[in-house]
């Protein structure tokens, strides 16, 4: 056997022994009506101070088994649809901005050593932009989920720092899950005292609470 065949052999296997990762169909990494869960669907909602965020797609079903397996399971091409999703989500607000710079909100560090990259950066650069890594933690944080807003806001407060100022720029903050909004406020706070203007969020996806004003972003 060739070289190419035994390549091609392996790919075969792979496939076949994958399964939707929106419906666990077999033999493929996504099937097509779980594709067409993922085309963008964009809703406009804000964070508790007030910040205005465009969020690509509703956090259930589909859309939040394929971020999980991203997230959690390495499923890293996946990026490419979800990423799709989250340029057609940010369209609108970036013609509108047109020199904001995206900054991601920063991966922990222990995070990144457990997948081997950054979720947000990885869908920034599928969605046709270049991120701007201004932010890094500076803090570890527990983990979110289950923690009321306030609770939220205080394991947040402190756990960025910005890597460099650049007085007067435009940047929009980039996340993967926008639930209640505190991350993305204290990404505005680091960034707005460092002397930049923040011109809103942009998120893949938004948890139910957080789904408000359903609409086209253009």
């Amino acid at each position: 056997m060739t070289g190419w065949a035994a390549l091609a052999d392996e790919i075969a296997a792979f496939v076949l022994s994958a399964s939707c990762a929106g419906c666990d169909a077999p033999g493929t990494l996504l099937c097509d009506p779980c594709r067409h869960a993922l085309v963008a669907r964009p809703v406009r909602t804000t964070t508790p101070e007030g910040m205005p965020v465009v969020a690509a797609l509703a956090f259930d079903g589909v859309a939040a088994r394929c971020i999980r397996r991203l997230k959690e399971e390495g499923e890293t091409l996946l990026a490419r649809p979800l990423g799709a999703a989250l340029g057609e989500a940010c369209a609108g607000i970036v013609t509108e901005h047109p020199t904001a710079l995206p900054v991601p909100v920063p991966t922990g560090r222990a995070a990144f050593r457990r997948r081997g990259y950054r979720v947000p950066e990885l869908l920034i650069r599928q969605a046709g932009q270049r991120p701007a890594r201004l932010l890094a933690p500076a803090q570890r944080t527990e983990d979110q989920r289950g923690l009321a807003l306030a609770e939220r806001r205080r394991n947040v407060t402190g756990s960025m720092r910005v890597r460099r100022a650049r007085q007067g720029r435009d940047v929009l903050v980039f996340d993967d899950v926008v639930t209640t909004g505190a991350t993305l406020d204290e990404a505005a706070r680091v960034l707005t005292a460092a002397g930049f203007r923040v011109c809103g969020a942009v998120a893949l996806a938004a948890t139910p609470r957080r789904r408000k004003l359903p609409g086209n972003t253009s």
